[in-house]
């Protein structure tokens, strides 16, 4: 069957007349759409819509609308912070004429692998080098100090030093010196050696770590891997670190921490302000980082100088006390109003806090004028303190103000300012069970007597377990009243509706445990 011309030509226009439509529809919602942009067209548009669903959408607040968030001014010219400088070379030139490397010598006595000094390539592996020589040998090792005065007094660390046979200090100018020491502190691991010279050296002025915030700029010169008298700059990150994981109470840490590098080598270097102060001696580096690094306040150092100096030594003031921290339940169930303080768990029989008729349980917060509001304050406070002195120390005792003289005695190598003791955190309920401890089971835990009860077993996963309380230990009070027996401290933990404060005996150390029972 034969289709006409005029049927053909029909077929073929509507595809045409179809797209043309098309066209027209979609520039005239165009010019619509813009008309009424440009209100042109009076049309009124309602705040209520549907969306392609079908759905009303609800009404538009313009209030919604609006960001709830800080929008960002107008950006002004930038201007360095005040302070910040453009480069550190005039600091870096001046000062480092007064800082020199430190190479030592110790000699390595043969089959004594398990206490000879560490190889240098030790540094670079963490590891014990494979083949380090062993027998009579002189084994080398790096380190930084700085001049502090015209007639050769140079501070560096006590790790640098300690215990070696031969130090050398070698100059910016190429000199080299041989150098003793002259006192060495490792509490704070602080060292002062001096160097003979004809003519005056020029020292780094000490500056007042006190004064010194996070955030101001520092800089640290020293002698990492051997690489003399490299230029490190940063900034204070944070003061008043404790960086030693397991406290010990021989120990002062009150650290600042530096995001300027420090690396092996670097010890007992300067970490200078921008005044061109000493205002830490670098110590220690966080191992993991390289942009996390440790210094010694230079006011401690400050406070120790004169006696290594004259005797060599440090002499310290001793109180005779165990003290921990304050933590919230502690706090509660001891009716103490703030956490702030110094926690007494052990007063030594015959010391000067003895003495003077300090307590367990008391709460140290003033000492000799000053306020101890963290515990860890204490032990540095009383150290400074001339041995001899008679201080005036406020305890809280049962919630009222005690005042009490104290004469302090003398630390020595073994015994402690305040000794630090760990507390356990927060715990809700008891998770354990007690036994009688009899004469015999006391002597083989080595107790003077069988005062207390005995922890038999701790059940796993209890909040007594997750306080760390565990077979052995021997409970000595149950909210500060003795418990001789069993029935004693069942009878003290069942009248205790807010939870138990527990004194815990391990070993040769005392420590209040909080326990806090489930609601």
């Amino acid at each position: 069957m034969r289709t006409s011309l005029k049927e053909k030509a029909l077929n073929y226009s509507l595809p045409f007349q179809n797209f043309a439509r098309t066209t027209i529809f979609l520039t005239l919602a165009f010019l619509g759409a813009n008309l009424i942009a440009l209100d042109q067209l009076n049309f009124q548009v309602r705040a209520n819509a549907t969306d392609l669903f079908g759905h009303k959408m609800e009404k538009v607040n313009a209030e919604s609308q609006l960001p709830f968030w800080k929008e960002g001014g107008e950006r002004q010219p930038f201007s360095p912070p005040k302070g910040a400088p453009g480069t550190f070379s005039h600091l870096a030139s001046k000062a480092s004429p007064a800082v020199v490397n430190i190479q030592t010598a110790k000699k390595l006595v043969r089959n004594s692998q398990r206490n000879r000094p560490r190889h240098p390539l030790e540094e670079f592996f963490g590891m014990p080098f494979p083949n380090a020589p062993e027998g009579n040998r002189s084994v080398p090792s790096l380190g930084t100090g700085f001049v502090i005065s015209e007639d050769g007094y140079i501070i560096t660390n006590n790790h640098v030093v300690e215990d070696v046979d031969k130090i050398e200090v070698n100059f910016l100018d190429g000199e080299k010196l041989p150098a003793t020491v002259v006192g060495s502190d490792p509490k704070t691991d602080i060292a002062l050696i001096k160097v003979e010279v004809d003519k005056g050296l020029k020292p780094l002025p000490l500056g007042d770590s006190e004064k010194v915030d996070p955030g101001d700029w520092v800089v640290a010169i020293g002698n990492p891997f051997g690489l003399g008298h490299t230029v490190t700059a940063g900034i204070v990150s944070a003061k008043s670190r404790v960086i030693n994981p397991d406290p010990d109470a021989r120990r002062f840490d009150d650290f600042i921490q530096t995001d300027a590098a420090i690396n092996p080598g670097n010890s007992g270097g300067p970490l200078i302000n921008l005044f061109g102060e000493v205002i830490g001696i670098n110590t220690a580096i966080n191992p993991r980082a390289n942009t996390i690094g440790f210094a010694v306040p230079v006011n401690i150092a400050k406070d120790i100088l004169p006696q290594l100096r004259f005797t060599g030594r440090v002499s310290r003031g001793w109180l005779g006390v165990y003290i921990q921290a304050i933590d919230e339940t502690t706090a509660e169930l001891m009716e103490l109003e703030t956490g702030k303080g110094a926690l007494i768990s052990k007063v030594e029989p015959g010391g000067p806090a003895s003495e003077a008729g300090m307590e367990r349980g008391d709460v140290i917060i003033e000492f000799n004028g000053e306020e101890i509001s963290e515990m860890e304050s204490l032990p540095r406070v009383v150290a400074r303190t001339p041995v001899g002195t008679n201080v005036n120390v406020i305890v809280l005792r049962k919630g009222k103000h005690k005042t009490l003289t104290v004469k302090l005695g003398e630390l020595d190598g073994e015994e402690q300012v305040a000794s630090k003791t760990d507390s356990s955190g927060e715990h809700e309920a008891l998770g354990l069970t007690v036994g009688l401890l009899d004469e015999r089971t006391a002597e083989q835990l080595g107790l003077e007597n069988s005062k207390g009860v005995l922890v038999r077993q701790v059940e796993p996963e209890s909040p007594a377990s997750i306080a760390k309380l565990r077979r052995g230990d021997v409970i000595l009070e149950v909210n500060q009243k003795p418990v001789p027996s069993v029935k004693a401290f069942n009878e003290a933990t069942r009248n205790s509706p807010k939870g138990t404060l527990l004194l815990v005996r391990r070993g040769e150390a005392e420590i209040f445990v909080a326990l806090k029972k489930k609601n």
